[in-house]
């Protein structure tokens, strides 16, 4: 139990700023996903190993209590068999008393010592956890970022190459980079119209909206809705 928490302490104090560098520098998740796949395993074997040591204490808890009342019951017979002058069984449930006793206060310390090994297991456990969450909303912000520069390498490479080719003299070669520059542009202008059109077709629609919400308001107030009805 002890290596367990070692591992998971270890886990949690992790750097994850470090680790995300890293990952930029490398241009690659894979540190952080190793990361996570520990993460994931330590997480599984913490789990079991709290569900294990609750239970644990739950039946040591059971145990205590049953005890307690065994050496309830014995402290009465005690006190019973004195009056009726029974020394003998009182002797007999004396010892029995003591020896229960101990077995009581020995449960006592065990349950002590096993609800903070279980209290440490869930703290461990949701600390690891939230951990988890960060490093996991680390890994697909950064992804993100990964992808962009992707993309921006290739459309920073696909620029380069329409440089050289328009820059090599050769007149029709020029025209097709020309062409290309062109439909790019193209693309990118209808695009933007699309966008712009959109944009205005929804401007439209909520005034109108808005302009009719205002005009009914005015008709109710008027009277004239109930003057058409009839």
């Amino acid at each position: 139990m002890a290596s367990l928490l070692e591992k998971v302490n270890t886990l949690i104090s992790a750097n994850l700023h470090w680790m995300v560098d890293q990952a930029l520098k490398q241009n690659s998740i894979a540190v952080i996903n190793q990361y996570i796949r520990e993460v994931e395993d330590n997480l599984a074997d913490l789990t079991e190993a709290t569900v294990t040591v609750g239970g644990n204490v739950k039946t040591i808890r059971r145990k205590y209590e049953e005890l307690q009342a065994k050496s309830a019951e014995l402290d009465r017979n005690i006190d019973l068999f004195l009056r009726e002058g029974r020394e003998d069984l009182a002797r007999a449930a004396q010892s029995k008393y003591n020896s229960t006793q101990r077995l009581v206060e020995t449960y006592a310390s065990q349950i002590e010592q096993m609800q903070r090994e279980y209290q440490s297991l869930l703290d461990a456990r949701l600390k690891l956890e939230a951990k988890l969450t960060t490093i996991k909303q680390e890994r697909e912000e950064l992804q993100a970022l990964l992808d962009l520069a992707k993309s921006k390498e290739i459309t920073a490479k696909t620029i380069k190459s329409l440089d050289d080719l328009a820059g090599v003299g050769d007149a029709d070669v020029a025209r097709i980079a020309d062409s290309i520059r062109q439909r790019l542009d193209r693309a990118s202008a209808e695009s933007e119209m699309r966008a712009a059109s959109l944009d205005k077709q929804m401007d439209e629609i909520l005034d109108r909206g808005e302009l009719d919400a205002q005009l009914a308001a005015r008709k109710s107030r008027l009277g004239l809705e109930r003057g058409a009805a009839g």
